[in-house]
């Protein structure tokens, strides 16, 4: 899912240094563990929309500085745009409007001549420019100075966010005294409030409140609740405030939209306390619990998880958190780059913010599983960050994988999107039935109802609901009489944007595949042979006879997707249209879209990723598939910030040429993804331009929702990867790395101390340990060329099987 950005390359370098290994939180020879090399900045500008404050792994609580105007979808953004507050819950790389934000903090050192009404209330007046040499940004710890003298630094627990404020011995507003001043506002980052309630008490300082908002990629509305503390100064002076002016002879006020007797809901609005001068050092900490349940609940879970104030202390508990994280992973980096080092545990960091745990504040149902939120979305994550999770975390994949079904129990529908307890947007197929496939290809198990699982994907491939924009499949009756989502078509069984017939067509297909692929495994063979023939619908809309000509000069490639109408007539869509080279921004999601999502005819004719070997047939063979491909990421066409680009590096290991895959990804990595703070090409979608990067940099890539993983030399000397679920440790080590990287090329393999010849490999390597041994060279070789040596693919020339043949097929 993007935003309005553009596609951005970037170049960083930096000089080669010697080899050394990093992991399991050990200094290197460089001085430096993985949690140094994480720069939590990366993507916080030119679209990444990434968050950078303070977050622990899958947390709710994510304390962040916000800013007023910019692109501050994640709260923050490395650019010039003033601060006007620190909020306690983020989403990290959205692509729709900015996210949550609730009910932000700001302090001033004091009001003008103690005037209680000197002091700045609104956003607009009390922004402030940040000093951005002051900005430190850690896992778990963020730091910002403004130029008001005032610094921030910032840290959580799993819902509470503590702040550690240090004013300045001279407050920089003249007539100033040093009374420090801390204001909350009834808000969010996007300005959705609709109503609110707040109320200061005098005597310690507390503030309680809660509000009702909207999502920002999804349908309703939500409840959210905070509860802020204060400790380090006594209290001088509280009350609320309204529009521009404070109050210290009221403390509570309600915003209820309708009511003649409130506040209107777009008033700012909030609560505010004045401290005497601190005793120690000039610092006052805010201690901020978050629910979505109640007020209550937001202070007991503050009062139990920082029951004493200790700044220092809650950092370093954070840090440990990503630590234990990390030592899953150990590098023998073989002397590259730290532009490198920093884009890859980087990567690995933003993998582990989303989706967040919310288990025990879902005010709706409490059936005893897990709770996650900010799935967003999963038309982005099924590709990159779930498959990562995996490998990394199984544990939470787990969790994850279980709240998706509770989801489905108690909501009647899988998500394909969902934040704030709210649904989100469909933006294609119902991609949650590919994270529950991969999962049990992976031995994700336990305390998973499979069978329940199975109903969840059924209901999916079988039942169309009232709105397909937020859950399910639309146009199904469709689907199943004519084999694919026709541009005109008359859907009389629900209603959703009635765009990306194409894109729609093909991601139904893969979501049958993976159905089927599930089926079979559990038994159900009827449904299996259904849904594989269900899954080669992608080839209705293939339209043999379709040419791409651009500024007039054909390019010499014939036949791609094209519209398809009821009546079986083809219409036409530019296969350049939506792409960096002819209306970039013409598909998103909206009436006006296109029959593609957020992508070209030429992108989307290449997804058929259960059936390449018929997907290679139908474009002319493997010789010109490999041209086509070529054309696909030298012409400019291919913008890899979107993530149904990312499986189009990988491509070739189907027609036997896996050394070009590994071209590619050196390709994009530096160049587009790197440790600058515009360090990804497109918005983060939750960590999948990380987890992308990662798993390219690790050098086994997933084909999702397949038991399939790419083998390419990893970026650096030696990746080891220790198991939770079995406690082995599987290791992809280069033989002659080059740090270079001129010798990319896969001469010859061993698994284990025996040759392997194949250019793919299971999970079960991740399961069992061992070691993949890679020899490497110059120039491109015989390994992994043969038609035995490629993934699996359906027929006609596939290795497997046509879909009549449902019991070879696995």
């Amino acid at each position: 899912m993007r935003t309005l950005s553009r596609v951005k390359i970037l170049v960083s370098s930096s000089l080669c240094l010697a080899i050394v290994t990093s992991g399991q939180g050990q200094p290197n020879t460089r001085g430096k563990t993985p949690y140094d090399y994480v720069n939590p900045l990366i993507g916080t500008t030119n679209g990444g929309h990434v968050f950078p404050g303070a977050t622990l792994p899958f947390g709710m609580a994510k304390a962040g500085a916000d800013t007023y105007g910019g692109e501050n979808q994640g709260g923050f953004s490395s650019d010039s745009s003033p601060i006007y507050g620190y909020s306690h819950m983020h989403d990290s790389g959205t692509g729709g409007s900015a996210s949550l934000g609730n009910f932000p903090i700001f302090a001033q050192s004091g009001c003008p001549n103690d005037d209680i009404n000197a002091c700045n209330y609104t956003k607009t007046y009390r922004m402030t420019p940040r000093v951005n040499e002051s900005i430190v940004a850690r896992p778990g710890y963020f730091d910002i100075t403004l130029q008001s003298g005032v610094r921030t630094e910032m840290t959580v627990t799993n819902h509470t966010a503590l702040y550690r404020f240090t004013f300045p011995e001279t407050p920089i507003t003249a007539n100033t005294t040093l009374n420090p001043h801390f204001l909350v506002e009834l808000t969010d980052l996007p300005n959705t409030r609709s109503s609110a309630n707040i109320t200061v008490y005098p005597e310690n300082g507390r503030i309680t409140g809660g509000g009702r908002f909207s999502p920002s990629f999804g349908s309703g509305t939500y409840q959210s609740y905070f509860c802020l503390d204060f400790d380090g100064a006594k209290v001088k002076d509280a009350g609320v405030w309204s529009n521009s002016r404070a109050s210290n002879q009221a403390q509570s006020l309600k915003i209820q939209p309708g009511d003649v007797r409130d506040t209107p809901s777009t008033t700012p609005a909030g609560g505010w306390v004045q401290f005497e001068k601190p005793a120690a050092g000039n610092q006052i900490l805010a201690r901020v619990g978050m629910s979505f349940v109640s007020e209550a609940q937001a202070c007991s879970n503050a009062e139990k998880e920082v029951a004493t104030v200790d700044f220092d202390g809650t950092v370093k508990s954070a840090a440990d958190a990503w630590k234990d994280k990390f030592s899953v992973i150990t590098l023998k980096d073989g002397g590259v780059s730290d532009v490198l080092l920093k884009a890859f545990w980087s990567g690995v960091y933003r993998s582990m913010i989303s989706p967040q745990d919310y288990t025990g504040e879902n005010p709706f149902w409490n059936d005893g599983e897990p709770y996650y939120d900010s799935y967003y979305c999963i038309w982005d994550s099924f590709r990159s960050i779930h498959p990562l999770l995996t490998i990394l975390d199984p544990h939470s994949q787990t969790l994850m994988i279980r709240s998706l079904l509770s989801i489905y129990k108690h909501e009647g529908w899988l998500p394909d999107c969902r934040m704030s307890l709210c649904k989100g947007f469909t933006q294609g197929g119902s991609n949650a039935d590919i994270v529950l496939v991969d999962a049990y290809l992976k031995n994700i198990t336990l305390g998973i109802d499979w069978a329940l699982a199975y109903e969840a994907l059924i209901k999916d491939a079988e039942v169309e609901p009232s709105d397909w924009n937020i859950e399910g499949r639309g146009g199904l009756a469709s689907w199943k009489e004519l084999g694919y989502i026709p541009t005109d078509n008359l859907d009389l069984d629900g209603v959703g944007l009635e765009t990306r017939s194409i894109s729609r067509t093909v991601e139904y297909a893969y979501n049958d595949f993976t159905i089927a692929t599930l089926a079979r495994a559990l038994g159900h063979l009827d449904d299996a042979a259904k849904y594989l023939e269900r899954s080669g619908n992608w080839e209705n809309m293939f339209n043999p006879a379709q040419k791409s000509v651009i500024n007039g000069t054909d390019t010499g490639f014939v036949g791609f997707l094209q519209p398809r109408f009821m009546n079986g007539t083809f219409g036409v869509q530019d296969p350049i249209y939506c792409s960096p080279l002819l209306n970039f921004t013409a598909c998103y999601l909206n009436a006006e879209g296109g029959e593609t999502y957020e992508g070209p005819v030429w992108l989307y004719t290449f997804f058929v990723p259960g059936d390449m070997a018929s997907l290679v047939d139908t474009l002319g063979g493997t010789e010109t598939f490999i041209k086509r491909l070529d054309w696909l990421h030298e012409s400019g066409i291919l913008y890899v910030g979107d993530e149904q680009a990312f499986l189009n590096l990988f491509l070739y290991h189907y027609v036997g040429r896996p050394g070009k895959s590994a071209e590619r990804a050196h390709q994009y990595i530096p160049s587009l993804f790197n440790d600058t703070v515009s360090g990804i090409p497109g918005n983060d979608d939750s960590g999948a331009m990380g987890s992308f990067e990662a798993l390219v940099m690790m050098g086994l890539y997933p084909n999702a929702g397949q038991d399939v993983y790419f083998i390419t030399p990893p970026f650096f000397e030696e990746v080891s990867i220790k198991n939770q679920q079995t406690g082995n440790t599987a290791t992809i080590r280069n033989v002659n790395f080059d740090p270079q990287f001129k010798d990319i090329y896969i001469q010859s393999a061993t698994l284990n101390g025996e040759p392997y010849s194949r250019n793919w490999i299971t999970h079960s390597f991740y399961l069992e340990g061992g070691v993949l041994e890679l020899t490497l060279g110059p120039q491109e070789s015989q390994w992994g060329t043969g038609p035995e040596d490629v993934p699996p693919s359906l027929g006609p020339s596939g290795n497997l099987t046509t879909r009549g043949d449902v019991d070879a097929r696995w």
